[in-house]
């Protein structure tokens, strides 16, 4: 079994993304919630049971909290989708350079080098 940095989120597959860009608009939601609003959209219509278990499994993996009200469970993110996003680049990043060592540096200034001036600006000020 590969042992993760628990500081570092799981990446999402493409209906557990879904389900979180879902949460993270609302801020909580259930189950029942999420599927309407996934459904309403999709080309495919998802199974209550389907987005049930993406969120319990989300929130066995840390991503999501899960709170009773009666009968009904409720489903907060833990973390922002900006934070999210931010530790999943950084995983990435980092697990790109650690692969491909200067390669994945060089390729990386090459895209600062496609940078609009601006975008430029505003990377530097995060540095």
């Amino acid at each position: 079994m590969v042992s993760r940095d628990a500081s570092v989120p799981p990446p999402l597959g493409e209906l557990e993304a879904e389900v979180m860009e879902q949460l993270w608009r609302r801020g909580e939601a259930t189950v029942r919630s999420v599927l309407e609003a996934i459904n309403a959209t999709a080309e495919k219509a998802r199974a209550y049971t389907t987005v049930m278990t993406v969120m319990g499994n989300l929130d066995r993996k840390g991503l999501l909290t899960r709170r009773r009200e009666g009968k009904t469970d409720v489903y907060t993110p833990v973390t922002s989708r900006e934070d999210y996003h931010r530790a999943r680049a950084r995983a990435e990043a980092g697990a790109m350079v650690g692969r491909y060592g200067n390669a994945a540096l060089m390729a990386f200034a090459r895209e600062m080098d496609r940078l609009e001036p601006e975008q430029r600006r505003q990377l530097r000020r995060l540095a």
